[in-house]
């Protein structure tokens, strides 16, 4: 029998040879490249404001270094404010903090779902909400639907009800989880369609919605509270998650929920009970963070990245029509290949909002990514299993720090690469009929 160390090895050697291991890159190999990459949505890690307000806050705080253990042991003062204050500005009855959105969504889903509930979810949710179904007492009644198919969905919430009567006596409760947006393919879920479909199917009140929104937060919806506030879905969802570490520039995240809700996970959500919670430090930056959202600094960033998102579209269409680029070189997926409005706005259809999150399509992620590195520019490859397979891309990220120039040049670089690409597979294409004859 092979050795524990062979086994290991032998897992890693597979991964290789198919081009999906995971390695952490140099952190120096990245400092002089554009960034088109992190999640730093609103560029806020690098804001001379954000950083002379979290100074400013840290000289005057009581307390700054570590937060004395759990928060079951040690409830902070800055920890319970912070609360009351997310609580207020994203209009939710409560809100608890937890230390990301790994351990927020592993939290709430491994607790709150009770034996015989249901528990439905869109095929391209986070990993962190599979984690909490897999440690959940829900064993047998999780399922999937294609990804923001109004259809699908409606078809599986048919199917489980006529399965299940206790569904529909409301003896027994079903989840519906989903992102506002979808951090690999960019995409926003219909979610006004989704409640509504939710409130006329269980009418006894016993279906329930919860939306992740780590990659919203502050981009879409008023002061950057997300696509439910711009919905004005507020009280019509059970819970939201927003996190802290993306556009924020922060850590940690929160659940807005109600009382019960709240009560229920402390007493049970094992990734709050046994954790160390947020350092002071980390409370204190994201309370900065949301004086920015307040005073409409945000708003203003997050208008700039929207903007350049629509430019890069714009410029990456043209010069893939222009050079008759296939499909399986370089493509935008089908919902973002049709041209949106001259004049995008932030409508509550949301129809054709754009999005910092742009995937590229390419069967060679992994050498575009490297001729990018070369032309000075940071976009990653994303692979199976990250995305299914078929599904490989280079995932862009904006930022409201990018400049016009910038998005412009890294649109036509990748048109460039697949030029060299076409022209490289006809030259092949020659020799190959040249030899036989």
């Amino acid at each position: 029998m092979p050795t524990l160390e062979e086994k290991l090895a032998s897992a890693l050697n597979a991964r290789e040879k198919r081009q999906i291991r995971r390695r952490l890159s140099d952190p120096k190999s990245d400092e002089d490249l554009v960034d088109f990459h992190t999640n730093d949505y609103l560029s806020l890690s690098t804001s001379p404001d954000l950083r002379a307000r979290f100074l400013n806050k840290l000289h005057s705080a009581p307390s700054v270094l570590g937060s004395g253990g759990s928060r079951l042991l040690v409830n902070g003062e800055a920890h319970h404010a912070l609360e009351a204050r997310l609580a207020k500005f994203f209009n939710a009855p409560t809100a608890l903090l937890f230390n990301s959105g790994f351990d927020a969504n592993v939290g709430f889903f491994s607790c709150i779902p009770q034996p015989g509930d249901a528990v439905v979810y869109d095929e391209y949710i986070h990993a962190s909400v599979h984690d909490g179904f897999r440690s959940s007492r829900v064993k047998n009644g999780i399922f999937a639907f294609e990804h923001n198919s109004l259809n699908a969905l409606g078809e599986l919430l048919l199917l489980l009800l006529k399965e299940h009567p206790s569904l529909c006596s409301g003896e027994q409760s079903l989840f519906l989880a989903v992102e506002s947006l979808y951090s690999m393919d960019g995409t926003l879920a219909p979610l006004t369609q989704m409640v509504e479909m939710i409130e006329t199917l269980f009418p006894k009140g016993n279906g329930y919605v919860v939306v992740d929104e780590a990659h919203a937060t502050g981009v879409y919806g008023p002061q950057g509270k997300g696509l439910v506030a711009l919905l004005g879905l507020e009280r019509r969802v059970l819970a939201r998650l927003h996190t802290f570490g993306k556009a924020l520039a922060g850590s940690g995240a929160v659940v807005l929920t109600n009382t019960l809700m709240r009560d229920y996970m402390l007493n049970y959500a094992r990734s709050l009970i046994y954790t160390t919670s947020l350092g002071y430090a980390n409370v204190i930056s994201v309370d900065c963070s949301f004086d920015l959202l307040e005073d409409g600094t945000a708003k203003k960033l997050a208008t700039r990245l929207l903007d350049l998102s629509t430019h890069f579209l714009d410029t990456l269409r043209t010069q893939l029509a222009i050079y008759s680029i296939p499909t399986h070189i370089l493509s935008l997926p089908p919902h973002i290949t049709t041209p949106p409005p001259d004049s995008p706005t932030l409508s509550p259809s949301l129809s054709h909002l754009p999005t910092p999150i742009i995937p590229i399509l390419t069967s060679q992620p992994r050498p575009l990514s490297a001729y990018l590195r070369v032309k000075g520019m940071n976009a990653r490859p994303i692979t199976w299993p990250t995305v299914p397979k078929g599904k490989d891309r280079v995932r862009v990220c904006l930022h409201a720090g990018n400049t016009s120039e910038e998005v412009e040049g890294l649109a036509l670089a990748m048109v460039q690469w697949a030029r060299e690409q076409v022209r490289g597979n006809e030259k092949s294409e020659s020799t190959t009929v040249q030899s036989k004859l």
